[in-house]
This record gives structure tokens, C-alpha cells and sequence, in this order.
């Protein structure tokens, strides 16, 4: 029931705002290792948009790394700084994986704690498919809210990245950071 009743809000909650969100929002992470340009579905995850541009046009992951590489499996960023010290934002974000969208290669989703509304900043990349990301009935998923559109062959590049322990992290942190030099809204197809 409880359940039920915090999709009900987040479903209330993303009617209020689909208005205001465009139904795809393009965005370019400008890295160390290349460009990754993105589409955000504003249609089916309207309020990780929203977070998402608004962190966006905030200048929230300039600066930020790829902390956590992991081959066949994702890329993670936006939540530290080269120095991997935290840059998490304030506002956390209603659970939104129940949309239709897959956790599948080349899809951008949220990442969380256990608590599965506790997403605000980090993301990650899916290098493989990872539906087992996926809602289930007995659970929540990790919202899926677009998809690279270019610069796959970047993600790749950084999957690739040679990783180990570093800063509060046991494994998985590049051993040469990899660095969002500049996220930015982008136009796109015109």
C-alpha cells in the first residue's frame, strides 16, 4: 500500500510539472576523454529532467569525475569532485523507474542509496544492458531518463579506464581522473 501510495505522488507530482519540461532536452558532457552529447526524455521522467537541467544550468557537474568505472556493467559521475570530495545537491528526486524505460547499453539513469527516492545528483551510463536495474513488483528500479545520443565511443573509452581504491572508494575510481569539464544544454538537429 505504501507503495502504491508514493507512485500515486510521484505521478500527481509529474503532472504538475510536465508542463514546464520540454518533452527531450539535449545535453553535452564535454569531458577529459571527449564529448557525450545526451537526450533527456522529459516525457517519461519529468521531475529527473527538471533535477537534472536545473543542476545542469547551475554548473553542478562542471568540474565533477566519472568516479566509478566498471566494465559490462557503467560509468557514474556527477556527485565528486577531482579531488573526490562530495558535490551532492540538496534536492533529491521522486523515484521515477516505473516509465517504460530500460536500464539497457547507452541509457542515462540515476543513481541512489537504498532508499529508492534518495537520487539527486549522481548518474551513471549503462555500458551493457542492465535490466536487472529494472522495477520489479516487489521493488523499485533506477530511473532511466534518456539516452546518449552521441559519443557512445567516449563512454566506451572510459569503461576502459584502468581503476583501483582512491579516496573514500575501495575500487573502481580511474587511476587518471576523468573529468565533466563542462555540462551544458545544447540544441540539437537543427
Amino acid at each position: 500500500m505504501r507503495i502504491a501510495r508514493l507512485v500515486m505522488l510521484t505521478l500527481f507530482a509529474a503532472v504538475a510539472v510536465a508542463e514546464e519540461i520540454p518533452s527531450s532536452a539535449h545535453v553535452r558532457l564535454d569531458t577529459t576523454e571527449g564529448s557525450i552529447l545526451i537526450e533527456l526524455d522529459g516525457r517519461r521522467a519529468p521531475l529527473t529532467t527538471q533535477n537534472f537541467l536545473a543542476l545542469v544550468d547551475s554548473g553542478h557537474f562542471n568540474g565533477t569525475v566519472f568516479h566509478r568505472v566498471i566494465p559490462d556493467f557503467m560509468i557514474q559521475g556527477g556527485g565528486y569532485t577531482r579531488d573526490l570530495k562530495p558535490r551532492e545537491s540538496a534536492n533529491s528526486v521522486p523515484n521515477e523507474s516505473g516509465n517504460g524505460l530500460e536500464n539497457i547499453r547507452g541509457t542515462i539513469a540515476m543513481a541512489r542509496t537504498e532508499d529508492p527516492h534518495s537520487a539527486n545528483a549522481q548518474f551513471f551510463i549503462n555500458v551493457a544492458d542492465n535490466t536487472r536495474l529494472d522495477p520489479q513488483p516487489d521493488r523499485w528500479g533506477y530511473t532511466v531518463f534518456g539516452y546518449v545520443l552521441e559519443g557512445m565511443d567516449v563512454v566506451d573509452r572510459i569503461v576502459t579506464t584502468p581503476t583501483g581504491p582512491a579516496g573514500p572508494f575501495s575500487r573502481d575510481v580511474p587511476n587518471v581522473a576523468v573529468i565533466i569539464e563542462k555540462a551544458a544544454r545544447v540544441t540539437y538537429g537543427d
